[in-house]
This record gives C-alpha cells, structure tokens and sequence, in this order.
C-alpha cells in the first residue's frame, strides 16, 4: 500500500452538480493528505446490468470498473435516495460485481445524503454486505436534510454533518491500514 490509501469515490447521483458530488469533493479535499480518493467519472454511464453479458460477454468498461474496484484500498460510496430506493445508476453499479469477489472484504463507507434517505441507507447497508464489503457502523453515515447542509460551493454549514463525516472517513482510514 503506497503512504496514502486509494480510495475509490462513488456518487450515486446522476446530478451533474448533486449535494453528494459536493459531498465527495469535499471529502477529497478534507483528506488529501491521509487518503488519494479517486472520483469515478459517473456512475450514470455504465451499461444496464444483465447477466446475460455477464460471463465471456462482460462489456470492456465494466472489466476496467471491476479492475479499478479491485485495486482500491477501499471504496466510499456517497448517494441521494429516489423514490424510497437506492438510485438506479448505483444499483447498475453494485450489480455488476455480483458475480465477483473484488468487494470481498474492502473496506467501504456508505454516505447517504438525501431529503429523507432511511430507506435507502438500509438497502445499501444490505446490499453492501451480502457483496461481502466491509462495512460497519462507524463507516456508514446518514444525512438527512442535506441540502441547507451544504452551500452551493460545497462548503459544509452544519458542524455535526462535518464531525460525522470526520468520523466516519477516519474510521474507513483505520479499516484500510488494518486490511
């Protein structure tokens, strides 16, 4: 493992501009100098799931997904909530390493930022580990309310969201260095 740990960022927001972009954002520019958080580009683009093409017919974007997933100290996942369920981008997402193992055992912290969000952060907290992602309490996170939480720019407004997600990121930090 280099000094600082490769996390892979995942938003689940198909929102150019989503709170939970500005979430991530923020989170990479909090922890530059503990963790390398790299933003995979959109979720939104990956092809629709179907395990029929799961097998000798794996598209060539999803084998680099899976290979980017793989080489990952961990993974962060941060995701608004549509109609009482997880978005169908980030679904799309997790879908594709069913069939695999490269979530086995990684360290992951699951934000859900969103109006409401219960619903979804219990089906992602689910979802998460039966892929067999190592996920706990510390490491998952739910913010309800989070627009007036967050400014236009990114810029946390409400300290107890900014005290969560410090703990929460340090104790992803702690389960990377102890994988």
């Amino acid at each position: 493992m280099s000094s600082r740990p490769r996390i892979l960022a995942f938003s689940g927001s198909a929102r150019a501009d989503s709170s939970n972009e500005k979430l991530i954002r923020h989170i990479k520019s909090a922890w530059a100098d503990h963790l390398d958080i790299e933003v995979y580009p959109t979720v939104a683009y990956l092809p629709l799931f179907t395990p029929d093409r799961d097998g000798d017919q794996v598209p060539a974007l999803i084998n680099l997904l899976r290979r980017q997933i793989a080489d990952a100290d961990g993974i962060l996942i941060c995701t608004p909530e549509y109609v009482f369920s997880p978005p169908a981008a980030i679904k799309n997402l997790l879908e594709w390493t069913v069939s695999t193992t490269v979530l086995t055992g990684k360290p992951t912290a699951l934000i859900v930022a969103a109006t409401g969000g219960a619903q979804t952060f219990a089906s992602l907290t689910l979802i998460l580990k039966t892929l067999g992602c190592h996920l706990t309490p510390d490491t998952s996170l739910l913010i309800s309310g989070i627009r007036p939480k967050i400014s236009p720019e990114g810029a946390l407004r409400d300290e107890t969201v900014t005290l969560q997600i410090e703990a929460c990121m340090t104790a992803l930090a702690g389960l990377v260095r102890r994988s």
